[in-house]
């Protein structure tokens, strides 16, 4: 009988011991898990901050170039990129009423080129039309101004990012029936409207810095206006 208990004891101690060892191998395995887990939220914190920083990089740089262009043709594949990021922005109610012309074919370019007739404009190798849909989409309200601007930031944001330059133009298509002329050239349908021209290429010119912005403090206020 007392051999039976030693046997019975030393079995128990057997099993005590090696519930320890599972115990310690999961707290283990519990302990590589969070480190791996912390590793991963880290890197995560780590990519995101990258982003925000070039993100903010990209939007002071950002600024209207005026001057000549290089005629190296851009890339479709950039083109699509920049567009993408334009198809890409908010719009009201989601109704994207914007779309895009991609021009790039020369003799078309050449023809864009005769229609706005800007000095500064020769040479650029592509344009990026965009045209509005301004049907009513929320109340008897049309977004199509605010749809538009919005995928023109963006696609302008893009476009330094890529390392090309480009201005926005409206006003010159609202003067001399130069938007008329233009929806003509490209087919635009009844009913759309060419609203913004986007020429895009390499700066055959020196880039200026973006022009001085007035200080935060005189354009915007925490909790109420001018305080």
């Amino acid at each position: 009988v007392a051999a039976a208990a030693d046997s019975v004891a030393a079995n128990v101690a057997v099993a005590a011991a090696a519930a320890n060892v599972a115990v310690v191998v999961a707290a283990a395995a519990d302990a590589v898990a969070i480190v791996a887990a912390v590793a991963d939220s880290a890197a995560v914190a780590a990519a995101a901050t990258v982003n925000s920083v070039d993100l903010f990089e990209v939007i002071g740089k950002r600024h209207s170039y005026r001057g000549e262009y290089r005629s190296d043709p851009v890339p479709r594949e950039h083109l699509r990129q920049i567009v993408q990021a334009g198809i890409q922005a908010p719009s009201g109610c989601n109704a994207q009423t914007t779309s895009f012309i991609i021009v790039d074919d020369p003799a078309l370019v050449e023809k864009v080129r005769e229609v706005v007739t800007r000095p500064f404009l020769a040479g650029v190798p592509a344009f990026i039309v965009c045209v509005i849909d301004s049907r009513e989409v929320y109340r008897n309200c049309s977004f199509a101004a605010e749809d538009c601007a919005a995928a023109t930031e963006n696609m302008l944001l893009a476009i330094t990012a890529l390392g090309y330059a480009s201005v926005w133009l409206d006003g010159v298509l609202r003067t001399q029936k130069i938007k008329e002329s233009l929806s003509t050239l490209l087919g635009i349908p009844a009913g759309r409207e060419i609203r913004i021209l986007l020429p895009i290429g390499l700066p055959a010119s020196p880039t200026t810095p973006q022009k001085e912005r007035m200080p935060f403090e005189q354009r915007a206020w925490f909790n109420r206006y001018g305080v």
